[in-house]
């Protein structure tokens, strides 16, 4: 899977950061037409997904520590799960 490695919360956090950052470079070489549209929406469509599978670990890794279980049980959740996910 090229999603997200399971990891502790910084590490999550900080791939969501790059993943943001990334996000915002695509954003803005299509605006200076360096990159393609295509080439924009197809990786602007994998970054969703794996932001959306990090922001499930985390949520899983926050809720399996509130409940007072090891939160480094948690596990990456494939695409086809987090997104039918309902914000």
């Amino acid at each position: 899977m090229s999603g997200p490695d399971a990891g502790t919360e910084k590490e999550i956090l900080g791939r969501i950061t790059q993943m943001i950052s990334e996000e915002r470079h695509l954003r803005d070489s299509l605006a200076q037409h360096t990159i393609d549209q295509t080439a924009e929406h197809s990786r602007l469509a994998r970054l969703e997904t794996e932001l959306d599978q990090c922001w499930d670990l985390l949520r899983q890794r926050r809720a399996l520590a509130a409940a007072g279980q090891d939160a480094s049980t948690a596990q990456v959740r494939p695409a086809s799960q987090v997104e039918r996910y309902l914000s």
